[in-house]
């Protein structure tokens, strides 16, 4: 199922600084550049692999004690601002939250948390549309990100679904598919269930 070769190298976008079973943190490679919310990544080996959603994306100082400052009054563009402080890619730092929904390993695929957390500096890649289309046959993950502790929560879900629809086929048959699943696992919340189906039509 995994990428490999220049084509992963490619899809790579960062590498794990912190993690546990149920969710990790990215550090990109390039700054800005985070997969969008609601991407379904992976990282590991081929023999271990994580599957997570990111969550969560933030750009920030890397010395938390130094906040960033503004630095535009006299600059036309923000491109400008980069030009005239290149040391900026070198201070900041983008980083995004996943939660853990899945792993494969020798017994196959399983959309549920892995016995152990992906090792730090394990590198994170952006699954492509036949991962992501095989991962989302099965909507076991919506149940694992509804449960999840995370801001946003039904963001999340909504970009997920959103995104995973573009893997299959028929993405419209795919959301009233998962239409269906999240009536199961929100019985009694019509608001809340509501509220995820408005954004899926986005």
């Amino acid at each position: 199922m995994a990428v490999k070769g220049k084509t992963a190298k490619a899809h790579r976008v960062g590498e794990v600084v912190s993690a546990s079973t149920a969710a990790f943190q990215v550090h990109c490679h390039k700054l800005y550049e985070a997969p969008p919310l609601g991407s379904l990544i992976r990282c590991g080996t081929d023999g271990s692999l994580v599957y997570g959603v990111v969550a969560n994306i933030l750009t920030e100082s890397l010395d938390p004690s130094r906040k960033p400052i503004a630095r535009g009054a006299d600059e036309d563009s923000e491109e400008a601002v980069y030009r005239s402080n290149p040391q900026l890619t070198r201070l900041l730092a983008t980083r995004f939250d996943a939660v853990a929904v899945g792993f494969q390993d020798s017994g196959g695929l399983h959309r549920y948390l892995a016995p152990l957390p992906p090792r730090v500096h394990s590198f994170a890649y952006r699954c492509d549309e036949g991962e992501a289309r095989e991962f989302t046959e099965s909507l076991e993950p919506i149940a694992v990100l509804l449960g999840a502790p995370i801001a946003s929560q039904d963001e999340v879900v909504a970009a997920f679904l959103r995104l995973a629809s573009r893997a299959h086929p028929d993405p419209q048959a795919f959301l009233v598919r998962a239409g269906k699943e999240l009536a199961v696992q929100l019985i009694g919340q019509s608001q809340r269930l509501n509220a995820i189906l408005r954004r899926l039509s986005r």
